[in-house]
């Protein structure tokens, strides 16, 4: 028994599936006027709408509204596909639908881009995708720039301006195991907190020294000084700097142990 999904009304385990030839069939129909056929392939091919917003699950989006932007691009590459290219209905809608769903969420982006910038990033996205269809490889930031006239450093910041923002506890990988996220990729291990415990400790430490004791590691230890340099500083000899030096990392230690 197939499960029963339902999504913006519809009863996606009562959705039809055709074969390629039928496909071709419907297409021609619509082609000669039909529009009964361009329902039939509307509702013929909203699995691939619910296979690509699959991909945006990690998102806080509504389903049901990512649904129905997709269907608008599954809509457009119905009316665009030409069946006198050797590729099947899916190769080329798939493409379609998540630019349509991914244009969706950057005008809908909680950080606001101005007007200008999306302009030459929408630009910029148009001619890197005709330079492609063009040339069959990516082309470079040099020769979208030359398409489009616009200076390299404008289309890099507009393209920037736009990315949406990705979630800390994005999954990115996963084969089986734990997943890894987007955090254990991009995190500071200098501010892990083993380290923010550790320094809790030096300064908890360096409060029960003496004041002699304190200005002779904060000298040594945060601003590089040699015991010479300490000693002539605070009027002793280097001896004694070294024996309350020793003396207060000695009391130090009960603070890691």
């Amino acid at each position: 028994m197939s499960r029963k999904v339902e999504i913006c009304g519809v009863d996606t385990s009562s959705l039809p599936i055709y074969k390629n030839e039928e496909m071709r069939q419907y297409f021609s129909a619509l082609q000669n006027g039909d529009s009964e056929a361009r329902e039939k392939l509307v509702y013929g091919n909203l699995r691939l709408v619910l296979s690509v917003i699959q991909r945006f699950s990690h998102r806080s989006e509504n389903p049901d509204d990512l649904f129905q932007v997709g269907c608008i691009g599954l809509l457009k590459s119905i009316d665009n596909f030409d069946l006198g290219q050797n590729v099947r209905f899916s190769t080329y809608a798939v493409p379609m639908i998540i630019g349509e769903i991914r244009r969706h969420l950057r005008d809908n982006n909680p950080i606001r881009v101005s007007r200008s910038l999306r302009d030459i990033a929408y630009k910029s996205l148009k001619a890197k995708e005709e330079l492609i269809t063009e040339t069959s490889k990516e082309p470079t930031l040099r020769e979208i720039a030359e398409r489009t006239e616009i200076p390299e450093e404008d289309i890099v910041f507009a393209l920037d301006a736009i990315q949406e923002p990705v979630s800390l506890f994005e999954p990115v990988y996963q084969d089986g195991g734990d997943p890894v996220y987007v955090m254990d990729q991009v995190k500071d291990t200098r501010v892990s907190d083993e380290r923010w415990i550790e320094e809790l400790s030096i300064r908890e430490g360096m409060l029960d020294l003496e004041d002699r004791e304190r200005l002779i590691l904060k000298n040594r230890f945060f601003n590089g000084k040699t015991q010479m340099e300490v000693a002539e500083e605070i009027g002793i000899s280097q001896a004694q700097v070294s024996r309350l030096e020793k003396g207060a990392i000695k009391q130090m230690n009960k603070y890691f142990s």
